[in-house]
């Protein structure tokens, strides 16, 4: 059972920047797409925010691009979001998952809530 553990979150003044951490539990990271998610308060679903598949091959949404960074180091077994010129509509709680590339095995950490005051 692969597991995903994020950090970072916290409460952040407008136009401040937090980074999120996502360490995984697992032996071959490198086999495992990572995307990170959010979901907003009073939303029904997860926003997928971004996307890392391997090397520098990531995307992000409109909504975060040119102020969001994925990153990640496999020998680490983490993955990384760097959240720049936050705005109070990236309040959500954050989310990591993993899946893998052959399997389509997803995992998911636990969330952590990043707030945004205006």
């Amino acid at each position: 059972q692969v597991q995903l553990v994020e950090s970072g979150g916290g409460l952040v003044q407008a136009g401040g920047s937090l980074r999120l951490s996502c360490v995984a539990s697992v032996s071959d990271f490198n086999m495992y797409a990572v995307g990170w998610y959010r979901q907003a308060p009073g939303a029904l679903d997860r926003e997928l925010i971004g996307a890392n598949s391997g090397g520098q091959n990531t995307n992000y949404a409109d909504s975060v691009k040119g102020r969001f960074t994925i990153s990640r180091d496999n020998t680490q077994n983490t993955v990384w979001l760097q959240m720049n010129s936050l705005v109070p509509e990236d309040t959500a709680v954050y989310y990591c998952a993993a899946t893998h590339y052959y399997t389509r095995e997803q995992y998911w950490g636990q969330g952590t809530q990043v707030t945004v005051s205006s």
